[in-house]
């Protein structure tokens, strides 16, 4: 009994570990620039856009600027701002994301993102999709995108 109490605790540390791996696998860096699991949603069939998401934090001592990326089954990466003003949503390309020093920025559905446009091929629950971010003084970042079910709410999948 006694063993298989010490067996279990030893694959739950070791599950606990590998699910740590896997985040922080999924943590990137460029110049001062943190960049913190990527996602996207799944899309329906025939979709030409979707969004991307990712949490960016600047550890340096000048701001940056997010400018976008690519994406190899996307023609363009740009980035996007959702608001809503008098119960109607507007969305809105940006020339850029100012990222100051000390601070983060978090690209998540509702607010700042990234658009993935003339998608070539849908996005499937589950893929992950290499791609770049690019920004004006750190350069540019090679990440992966985990892609998500429809309807998540973030990269861990809660859904609506």
């Amino acid at each position: 009994m006694l063993r298989s109490i010490h067996f279990g605790a030893i694959a739950s540390a070791l599950l606990m570990a590998s699910a740590s791996a896997q985040e922080a696998a999924r943590t990137y860096k460029v110049g001062p620039l943190v960049i913190e699991s990527p996602w996207a949603r799944a899309t329906p069939a025939g979709a030409k856009v979707a969004g991307g998401y990712v949490k960016i934090t600047n550890t340096g001592q000048q701001p940056d600027r997010l400018l976008g990326g690519s994406l190899p089954v996307a023609s363009s990466v740009e980035v996007h701002e959702m608001t809503m003003k008098d119960g109607v949503m507007r969305m809105r390309k940006l020339d850029g994301l100012q990222i100051q020093p000390g601070q983060s920025v978090e690209l998540k559905p509702g607010g700042f993102h990234l658009m993935f446009m003339g998608l070539r091929d849908g996005l499937k629950d589950k893929q992950t999709i290499k791609g770049t971010l690019v920004f004006e003084h750190a350069g540019t970042a090679e990440v992966e995108y985990k892609v998500t079910p429809i309807g998540a709410l973030s990269g861990g999948h809660t859904h609506r």
